[in-house]
């Protein structure tokens, strides 16, 4: 089972010091962390304070601006494209 991640707030300025105490980088949050293995002490100038850090929503769309999108050719002739016979052709 992996170790468990503990989040930390970096700035960039310090990153570098950080890296230096344990501190590894997760690219996929973007965000550095330290193992629960570590001693965390090192880390607590770094920790977020608890219900401090916002989860971010996802925006839905609206039914009304969902059903109200529509697109338009703005040219007259325009034949869109089916994919069996190029239009260039």
């Amino acid at each position: 089972m992996p170790d468990s991640k503990i989040y930390l707030n970096v700035p960039f300025a310090q990153k570098d010091e950080a890296k230096a105490l344990g501190a590894r980088w997760d690219a996929i949050q973007k965000k550095w962390y330290v193992s629960t293995d570590k001693d965390i002490a090192l880390f607590t100038r770094w920790q977020a304070e608890p219900g401090s850090m916002k989860v971010p929503q996802l925006k839905t769309p609206s039914k009304k601006s969902a059903s109200s999108a529509k697109t338009h050719a703005t040219v007259k002739d325009f034949v869109a494209y089916n994919g069996d016979i190029p239009p260039w052709d």
